[in-house]
């Protein structure tokens, strides 16, 4: 049986090694990343793009990629990590918002949770309650759906 995931995370992660989050993703995410999985991730920077970046290095499982409009909308950081991941990736979802506002990231953020079974958070450690990162969370919670929150 299929276990799906969806991941989501700060996009601020300039305070901490890139080991320091590959070592976090082989802790937290490595255990659930078998060839039966199918992850939805966001397309942004941060931890949308090192998490992709590490799931198709270190997995076979499934990679669903989703951004609220276009690929090429997102920061220039999450096309390249986009690209050089095209191969592993299964598909790539985009949702053309007309207004990448708040609105879009949430929907994009609710579309992710829906389509998965649990959800694992990479939130801004300290950082502010209603981010994307604990809107996407708190959507998984009011689903009745588990949650994993790794603080970064």
């Amino acid at each position: 049986m299929t276990l799906s995931i969806a991941i989501t995370g700060t996009r601020s992660t300039e305070h901490h090694e890139v080991t320091w989050y590959t070592d976090r993703f082989a802790r937290y995410i490595g255990p659930f990343a078998s060839d039966d999985t199918h992850f939805h991730i966001g397309g942004a920077k941060g931890i949308d793009s090192l998490s992709l970046l590490w799931l198709a290095g270190h997995s076979q499982s499934s990679i669903t990629v989703v951004v609220p409009g276009t690929v090429d909308q997102q920061p220039t950081s999450a096309q390249e990590a986009i690209s050089r991941c095209r191969e592993r990736v299964t598909d790539v979802i985009e949702l053309r918002a007309s207004e990448l506002r708040t609105p879009a990231y949430y929907a994009r953020n609710r579309y992710m949770v829906d389509r998965s079974d649990m959800v694992i958070g990479f939130p801004l450690d300290g950082g502010a309650s209603t981010s994307g990162t604990w809107q996407t969370i708190n959507h998984a919670a009011e689903g009745g759906k588990p949650r994993l929150i790794v603080p970064v």
